[in-house]
C-alpha cells in the first residue's frame, strides 16, 4: 500500500530534464549509455556521518515510471517538444541499471551513494525524483539519530506531522525518523503504510473542553484505562496537573486494578518541572509512572535538560526533527561521471573554482575498509574494474595528503553498492523498515567509531582512493588544465 496510490509521480522533474532529453533525442543516439552518480558534499550540522534513506521510494518511482495521456497533453501545450519526442515519452519505460548502498547505510561526503548506468534519456529524466528522496529522508534520518543519541537511551517519538512542510513530508519524514532511531510516530498514515508503532494521547483541547481538569482526566482514564497518559500543563503543572493526575490514579484507575502509565509536560522549564513532578509522583507511590516531555526539542535542548538532571523517560520531538531545523538542506547532487563511447565508458569530470565541487570521475566502486576489530577505518574509492586485495598490505592514496605512501594492513573490505535495477528490472528486495533501523543501529554500535558520532568536532572519516583511480582523476584534471591554457 502506497500513499495516494492513484498519483502518477513521473512528472516530478525539473523542466530542464525534459528540454535536455528532447535535445538529446533529436541530436543523439537514444541508446547511448551514460553513468551518473548521486553524492553529497558535507554532513548536516557539521556531523561526522549521514544515514542513507529513501531507497524504497526511489524503487517505487522507477517501477511506476510512465507518462499518462494527460501528461503528454500538458507537455504538448508547452510548445517545446516535437511529436516524435512526445510519442517516445508515451511508450517510455526505464531500461537502465541502478546501483546503490543498501538503505540505512552510514555514508560520507563525496562517495557515490547511487550510480545510474542507463541510456542517456533514461538517466536524465529520473534526476529530480532520486535527489528529492535522498535529500529529504537522509536529512531527517540523520537529524533523528542526533536527537536519539542526545536522549541517551530514552525513547524518542516523532511528533512532527503538523509542522512538516506538507503531507508527504510528514509521512516520509516519519519513515526516515524511524530509520534514524525514533521509537515511533504520532502520524497515523506513516504507521499504517510502514508498520511504525504509533502513539498519542490528548491535546490541551481535551482538558479545556471539560469543566475542570480532574473531570477531563477521569473521562480519559475511563476510556483508556490500560494506557492512560495525562497532559498536565494546561493550567499549572505542580499545583493542578500533578495533584489531579494522582487523584485520577487513586480514584479512577486503582479501583479498576490499573496504573497510571504516564504524564506529559509540553511547556515550561522541562528540567526543573520534570524533577519536581518525579518527586510528587514518587511520594504518591507512582514510581512506575513515566514522564514524557515535548515542546520544540532537539539534540541540544535534550542534552541540556539531561545535563541538568531532568527526570525524563521519553521525548516527543516535533518541528525541529521533521524539518531538520538547524540545517535543513542535505545537498545531494546528480552528476554525470562517464559516457559510453564505442563500448567503453570514458570518464567525465566537473572542474570548479571551488575545490569541493570537483567531481570523482568514471565508473567506480566504494569499499568500506575494516581493521581487525571490525571498526571502519576508511572508505576506499576504486575504478570499477579493480578488485582490491586486502589479504596483504594494500597501498592507497589519501587525496588530501597524496605525497604520503600509505597502506591498509590487516584489513578487510566490503563493497557498498549493490544492484537495484538491471536492464530496467528490479533485482533487489527492499528490506522491512525494522531491519533497516536495526542495520543503522548495528553499524553505529559495531563499525563506526564513537569519535565520528560526537556532536563537537567529530573525527572526519577518511575517503581514500586506489592509486589507479587517483592517477586517472589527476590525468583528467591535467588534461582540462592543458586545454584551458591552449585556448
Amino acid at each position: 500500500m502506497k500513499q495516494f496510490d492513484k498519483r502518477n509521480l513521473t512528472m516530478v522533474m525539473d523542466l530542464y530534464e525534459l528540454t535536455m532529453a528532447n535535445g538529446y533525442f533529436t541530436d543523439k543516439d537514444n541508446s547511448q549509455r551514460v553513468a551518473f552518480d548521486v553524492f553529497y558534499r558535507r554532513n548536516p550540522d557539521q556531523g561526522g556521518f549521514a544515514i542513507f534513506a529513501g531507497l524504497e521510494q526511489i524503487i517505487e518511482y522507477i517501477e511506476n515510471l510512465h507518462f499518462d495521456t494527460e501528461d503528454i497533453d500538458y507537455l504538448r501545450s508547452l510548445n517545446l517538444f516535437g511529436e516524435d519526442f512526445l510519442a517516445f515519452l508515451k511508450e517510455f519505460k526505464f531500461s537502465g541499471d541502478i546501483y546503490a548502498f543498501p538503505e540505512g547505510t552510514i555514508m560520507y561526503p563525496n562517495e557515490p551513494i547511487i550510480t545510474v548506468v542507463a541510456p542517456l534519456l533514461d538517466a536524465q529524466l529520473i534526476e529530480t525524483a532520486l535527489l528529492l528522496q535522498v535529500n529529504h529522508q537522509s536529512l531527517v534520518a540523520t537529524k533523528t539519530r542526533r536527537i536519539v543519541k542526545a536522549a541517551d537511551g530514552r525513547a524518542v517519538s516523532d511528533f512532527g506531522a503538523r509542522r512538516a512542510h506538507n503531507m508527504d513530508a510528514a509521512v516520509y519524514g516519519a519513515r526516515a525518523a524511524y530509520i534514524g532511531g525514533a521509537s515511533g510516530t504520532a502520524t497515523v498514515l506513516a504507521g499504517q503504510l510502514f508498520d511504525i508503532p504509533v502513539s498519542g494521547t490528548m491535546a490541551h483541547s481535551w482538558i479545556m473542553f471539560y469543566s475542570d481538569e480532574f473531570t477531563a482526566f477521569k473521562k480519559y482514564a475511563e476510556t483508556y484505562p490500560d494506557s492512560t497518559v495525562l497532559l498536565i500543563d494546561t493550567y499549572d503543572v505542580l499545583n493542578s496537573g500533578v495533584p489531579n493526575a494522582v487523584r485520577c490514579a487513586n480514584e479512577v484507575l486503582a479501583p479498576l486494578g490499573k496504573r497510571l502509565k504516564g504524564v506529559r509536560i509540553d511547556s515550561g522549564d522541562l528540567a526543573y518541572l520534570s524533577k519536581e513532578v518525579r518527586k510528587m509522583l514518587d511520594n504518591a507511590g507512582l514510581y512506575d509512572c513515566k514522564i514524557i516531555v515535548s515542546n520544540s526539542l532537539d539534540e541540544m535542548t535534550i542534552s541540556s535538560i539531561l545535563k541538568e538532571g531532568g527526570a525524563i523517560d521519553s521525548f516527543g520531538v516535533g518541528e525541529r526533527l521533521i524539518t531538520a531545523k538547524s540545517d535543513p538542506v542535505f545537498g545531494a547532487v546528480y552528476k554525470i561521471c562517464a559516457v559510453d563511447e564505442n563500448g567503453t565508458f570514458v570518464p567525465r569530470i566537473k572542474v570548479s573554482e571551488n575545490v569541493e565541487k570537483i567531481t570523482n570521475p568514471g565508473l567506480k566502486s566504494v569499499y568500506r575498509v575494516y581493521d581487525i576489530t571490525g571498526k571502519a577505518v576508511a572508505d576506499l574509492i576504486t575504478k570499477k574494474d579493480e578488485t582490491p586485495d586486502f589479504s596483504k598490505p594494500y597501498r592507497y592514496v589519501d587525496p588530501k595528503m597524496y605525497w604520503k605512501v600509505r597502506y591498509f594492513k590487516d584489513c578487510t573490505g566490503k563493497e557498498l553498492q549493490v544492484p537495484i535495477f538491471l536492464n530496467g528490472k528490479l533485482v533487489y528486495e527492499p528490506k522491512p523498515i525494522g531491519e533497516i533501523k536495526k542495520y543503522v543501529q548495528e553499524q553505529l554500535k559495531n563499525e563506526i567509531w564513537s569519535e565520528e558520532q560526537r556532536f563537537e568536532n567529530p573525527h572526519i572519516h577518511y575517503i581514500d582512493m586506489s592509486p589507479e583511480f587517483y592517477e586517472m582523476k589527476m590525468e583528467l584534471l591535467n588534461n582540462v588544465a592543458r586545454s584551458i591554457s591552449e585556448e
